[in-house]
């Protein structure tokens, strides 16, 4: 399941919980658009704002309405005793595999972090996905790091967060973590603007949050990227600066993305979890403008 288009679908949330209705509206384009799996309870998805009855709640919504496309859902904690419940709920809800940031409030030494993943793939029957993402935990993983990590038989791919600017660089970078990564073990991005040079950089997986409610857009990119059409994959990124320069203007996707399921007519348009709060009305009145005018749907 670790190959593809793995969408990372927005968790809106509302005054009176999740909003389960709008999830379910989300969940509903994916499946149409037949995407290779399903990213549950990422950073969009707001895992480290909601409980733990919530979080399972997500995964067992999201495992109904998959069908047969493989869920991974993320289990981030500060404790790993948390992450082990985390992943039994998500284990019991159907998943078949899940996804593990290095969270702590402390900061973690990478001893720590390859013991907390020694402990929950010998805990857990599913494959984990390394989530390196130093932007929310704090934490930054080395590609020795990632080495050792992959040498543990559960661990079967790792999602980075991005790759340098040049075609040659992020190559070179995509390279250079391989060869200290077990063989069979796969290497996805994410940062969605650095989409089309991770995949033309030989990246086997996207995963996308704007894959996470645009599914058709993003999957024309992982097929080109499937057939090696580098050309077509780089100008299909290349048309979505508008909406890369949203998610820079605005200090990453979340607030973005959810203020598109608004304007989609998906959720309310305010749906993040507080302390979060929604984007303005000029700001939201410009994202409609970029979905329009890209002819997102």
């Amino acid at each position: 399941m670790f190959t593809g288009l793995s969408a990372f679908p927005l968790t809106p949330v509302t005054t009176s919980g999740v909003d389960e209705k709008g999830f379910s509206h989300i969940l509903s384009r994916l499946t149409e658009a037949l995407v290779d799996s399903m990213g549950i309870l990422g950073s969009t998805g707001s895992y480290a704002y909601l409980t733990r009855e919530q979080r399972k709640r997500v995964a067992t919504l999201a495992k109904r309405h998959a069908g047969d496309i493989p869920v991974m859902v993320c289990v981030g904690s500060v404790s790993t005793d948390a992450i082990l419940h985390l992943a039994d709920d998500a284990q019991a809800a159907g998943a078949n595999a899940l996804l593990l940031p290095a969270v702590s409030y402390q900061s973690l030494r990478d001893e720590e972090v390859f013991s907390l993943f020694e402990t929950v793939t010998r805990h857990v029957s599913v494959p984990v996905c390394i989530y390196d993402n130093p932007g929310t935990t704090h934490f930054t993983f080395t590609d020795e790091l990632h080495g050792r990590l992959s040498s543990l038989e559960g661990v079967r791919s790792v999602k980075i967060p991005g790759v340098p600017d040049s075609s040659a660089a992020a190559t070179e970078r995509v390279e250079a973590l391989r060869r200290h990564l077990r063989p069979g073990v796969t290497i996805g991005i994410s940062g969605d603007a650095y989409a089309g040079l991770g995949l033309n950089a030989g990246c086997e997986v996207w995963y996308s949050v704007c894959g996470g409610l645009f599914p058709e857009m993003a999957k024309q990119i992982t097929e080109a990227a499937a057939v090696k059409d580098h050309q077509r994959v780089t100008a299909l990124t290349a048309r979505l600066e508008p909406l890369w320069a949203l998610f820079r203007k605005h200090g990453g996707s979340l607030r973005v993305i959810a203020a598109a399921a608004g304007v989609l007519g998906l959720t309310n348009t305010d749906c993040l979890p507080r302390p979060l709060q929604p984007l303005s009305a000029d700001d939201i009145a410009d994202i409609a403008r970029v979905i329009s005018k890209l002819e997102l749907k």
